[in-house]
């Protein structure tokens, strides 16, 4: 499929055939020369590799790519066909059952995103501007040739949102909570900037887990030894079995990923003793920590706000970290030191009298949204941004 001059369009259903160099440099191209640990060929043909995404799971790899004339990939975009709505948390089943009601099939439809992670970054990975707007098309032409229901492309950044609004894609706005490093000294210092209610709540928190006995140990990189990716991975299932659900990834792809990306991870164990009893994972890169993965064998009370929050926050200080995103929702995260963040998804229905119904949908849904941020912003656990004193934090 041509989709300009110099541009050739062609899907793959495996990453392995792609170089992973060539992935990875559209990847930095794509973000101000870094490439973010969850865009990284390791990171997603880990998932296929593992068996978390693949026959069987309700995603199945479609990745796009445009390649020039000599054959070069100048823009891929990660791409998925979904049978279900399961580990996007942009949540449409709404959609799907209008749809149903309507004897209309929803499933299959694309999806653009990092799978099972929340976290805004390109989907246009691309080796320039020009390149980034010929993937957007492609995407959008593929959309409405597939005979599919529809196309979402999720946690796009803001300018891919909008270059995909141009091309005839609906915006929908959420929140999220990040943490934003001030330069902070130290824990400390990051407590005397909050408010009083919240620094006493964190520090009575912190005092809970102290006073079981428990120590807290962070093991960076190659550091994790096998033993150590086995027992999270006992954690990180024993969540889900604990909430009746089936987890998305396995030990297989933790096991991968400490292999092929050890610089961007932080697994933080606490132990009883010389017994381990939970454990969160850190992904980080140069400049942000991602709190992705938890779980716990024993319940400890507050136990998860030390592994997830506060040694995530005291690794950021100790870095030089400049943001923590703590994904999917959770307001709660605000009496933590959290904010709200705005966050974008794009997307594209095939149906017109269902597109025009999801969109007025949007509007008032982003009217809410916005009212919300605002509300949030007035809320802020920080002493000095309290009934509007300072701006908010950027969205």
């Amino acid at each position: 499929m041509s989709v300009a001059d110099d541009y050739r369009m062609r899907l793959v259903d495996d990453l392995a055939t792609v170089a992973s160099a060539d992935w990875n440099a559209l990847a930095a191209a794509s973000g101000s020369g870094r490439a973010q640990p969850f865009l990284r060929h390791e990171f997603l043909h880990a998932m296929e590799a593992s068996g978390c995404v693949g026959a069987g799971t309700g995603w199945l790899p479609r990745h796009l790519l445009l390649e020039d004339a000599r054959g070069r990939l100048r823009a891929a975009v990660p791409l998925y066909l979904k049978s279900h709505s399961y580990g996007e948390y942009v949540f449409d089943w709404a959609w799907a059952d209008a749809y149903q009601r309507h004897g209309k099939r929803y499933y299959p439809k694309l999806l653009s995103a990092v799978p099972f992670t929340p976290v805004t970054g390109s989907r246009l990975l691309a080796a320039d501007d020009r390149a980034r707007e010929a993937a957007a098309r492609a995407l959008m032409r593929l959309a409405a040739e597939s005979g599919l229901s529809s196309l979402h492309v999720l946690f796009p950044t803001e300018s891919e949102a909008a270059l995909l609004e141009a091309r005839g894609a609906m915006q929908r706005r959420g929140v999220q909570f990040h943490w934003r490093n001030e330069g902070w000294a130290d824990f400390d210092a990051f407590l005397a900037a909050l408010s009083q209610p919240k620094r006493k709540k964190i520090r009575a928190e912190r005092r809970k887990v102290a006073s079981a006995g428990l120590a807290i140990e962070r093991l960076a990189g190659k550091a994790i030894a096998p033993a150590d990716w086995a027992f999270f991975a006992r954690c990180y299932e024993n969540t889900y079995a604990e909430h009746g659900s089936t987890p998305y990834l396995n030990l297989a792809f933790f096991e991968r990923i400490g292999a092929l990306l050890p610089e961007h991870l932080v697994l933080v164990v606490a132990r009883d003793g010389a017994r381990p009893i939970a454990c969160s994972l850190l992904v980080v890169d140069d400049e942000r920590v991602y709190g992705r993965y938890w779980g716990a064998l024993e319940q400890v009370p507050c136990l998860h706000f030390e592994l997830c929050y506060y040694q995530a926050i005291e690794l950021a200080i100790e870095r030089g970290l400049a943001v923590i995103e703590g994904g999917a929702q959770g307001e709660h995260k605000m009496a933590r030191g959290f904010e709200p963040v705005e966050t974008r998804s794009a997307h594209w229905l095939a149906e017109p009298a269902f597109a025009d119904a999801v969109e007025r949908f949007l509007e008032r849904e982003g009217g809410m949204v916005g009212a919300w941020l605002d509300e949030l912003d007035e809320r802020s656990p920080f002493r000095n941004r309290q009934g509007g004193d300072a701006p908010p934090p950027s969205r």
